[in-house]
C-alpha cells in the first residue's frame, strides 16, 4: 500500500481506496469495484463519513434478524473481501452461519481466490466454488447459488450493492439486509433491512451489536422487528443528507466578493 501518514486528513478513506486496489491486484476485486467504491465515497461524503441514527437503528435490526435466523448466510462479493475479510468471517462465527461467494462479474479463477482468502482469516465454511443451484428470475452468473447456503438460506446478509439479486432473493421469501450507502437505489429499497452506512463501519457496528445482543430473550429480538420500518428509515436517511448538507459550509460563499 502507499505510504500515506496517519496523520493525513484523508488517511481512513485513503487506506479504503488501497484495500480495493490491492484486491485488483490480487485478484479478489473485479475492476469494475474500483468505480463502485467511488460511487460509495461520494454517497459517504453526503452523510459526513459517519454513522447515522438511522444507520444506527437499521444496524441493531439486522443484528437482531441475524440472531434469530434459522439459516443465515452471508454473501461475499469482491468488494467485501477486499474491504472487510476479517469481519465477515467474525460475524459468520458470532452467528453460527456460512459465507458463500457471489461476484457479477464470475470467474471460477477470481471466486477460488475470494474463497481463499477468506479462509485466510479463519473462515470454515465458504460456498460459492461449486454451486448447485440457481436463484430464480436471473439470467447471468449472480443466479449461481449453493444448497445449504443462500439458496437455502431464510436471511441473507448482502454487504453491497446488488439491486436485481437482492430482488430475486426477496421474491423467493427470504428476508435480505443490506449495506448501502446509497438510499435511493434499487437495492436500498427492496431490502428486508438496508443499512446506510460504509461497509468498514456497518461491519463492526454490527459485530458488537450481535456480542451484545446474543443472551437477549427471542421475544425482546422480535420486538426490535416489529417496530423496524425500512421505508422510515430511507427516508431519514435522505433527511440526514440534507440535514447535513445544510450544516456544512458552501465553497461558494467562501469565493463570494465582501
Amino acid at each position: 500500500m502507499s505510504d500515506v501518514p496517519p496523520s493525513h486528513p484523508r488517511y481512513a478513506s485513503l487506506m479504503t481506496r488501497e484495500k480495493v486496489v490491492e484486491g485488483v491486484e490480487r485478484g479478489i476485486t473485479g475492476r469494475n469495484g474500483l468505480i463502485a467504491q467511488g460511487r460509495g465515497e461520494a454517497f459517504d461524503y453526503l452523510i459526513g463519513e459517519r454513522t447515522t441514527a438511522a444507520a444506527a437503528e437499521a444496524e441493531r435490526a439486522a443484528a437482531a434478524m441475524l440472531l434469530l435466523a434459522e439459516r443465515p448466510v452471508l454473501s461475499v462479493n469482491g468488494n467485501a473481501a477486499a474491504l472487510v475479510p476479517g469481519e465477515m468471517v467474525s460475524l459468520a462465527k458470532r452467528i453460527g452461519a456460512p459465507l458463500e461467494v457471489n461476484i457479477f462479474y464470475r470467474t471460477e479463477e477470481r471466486v477460488r481466490r475470494i474463497a481463499d482468502h477468506l479462509r485466510s482469516f479463519g473462515a470454515e465454511e465458504v460456498f460459492g466454488e461449486e454451486p448447485d443451484a440457481a436463484i430464480p428470475g436471473l439470467d447471468h452468473a449472480r443466479a449461481k447459488a449453493t444448497r445449504g447456503g443462500i439458496f437455502d438460506a431464510d436471511v441473507v446478509f448482502v454487504p453491497l450493492e446488488d439491486g436485481d439479486r437482492c430482488e430475486a432473493l426477496v421474491r423467493m421469501g427470504k428476508r435480505v439486509i443490506t449495506v448501502d450507502l446509497n438510499p435511493l437505489s434499487r437495492t436500498a429499497r427492496t431490502s428486508t433491512v438496508t443499512i446506510v452506512d460504509n461497509v468498514v463501519r456497518a461491519l463492526p457496528n454490527l459485530i458488537s451489536l450481535v456480542e451484545e445482543m446474543a443472551g437477549w430473550d427471542g421475544a425482546d429480538l422480535a420486538g426490535i422487528l416489529e417496530a423496524y420500518d425500512n421505508t422510515a428509515i430511507l427516508r431519514r436517511s435522505v433527511e440526514e443528507v440534507i440535514t447535513h448538507l445544510a450544516r456544512s459550509f458552501s465553497p461558494l460563499d467562501e469565493l463570494s466578493p465582501p
